[in-house]
């Protein structure tokens, strides 16, 4: 893939993760939601820093201890490790694109 809005897939009903570059600690993957939210029950916990960049579409991400924001395309946050977290929502009329960095 050399461009990250090549063969975005219109509707599925898990999210499309793609892993783009991986070196020894960091992992850089695009992300593609289509109306997709986690589950309250089991929000991410990584070991690790991740820091998410929306670049299309429209999401909700709840982080622990800062609540829940509103992101547009252009908008990002950084994750620390073990920080509980969860897209609440993400636009069901179209793609929402992400690039994620985890690292540490």
């Amino acid at each position: 893939m050399t461009n990250l809005f090549e063969n975005l897939p219109v509707t599925t009903t898990d999210e499309e993760f793609t892993e783009l570059v991986s070196r020894p600690g960091a992992r850089i993957e695009r992300i593609v939601s289509n109306g997709h939210s986690t589950p309250v029950s089991t929000p991410f916990d990584q070991d690790h820093d991740e820091w998410v960049l929306l670049l299309s579409g429209s999401a909700g991400l709840w982080v622990d201890c800062d609540g829940e924001r509103d992101l547009r395309p252009g908008d990002h946050v950084l994750i620390p490790a073990r920080r509980l977290h969860r897209v609440t929502r993400t636009a069901e009329t179209e793609p929402t694109v992400w690039l994620a960095i985890h690292f540490g």
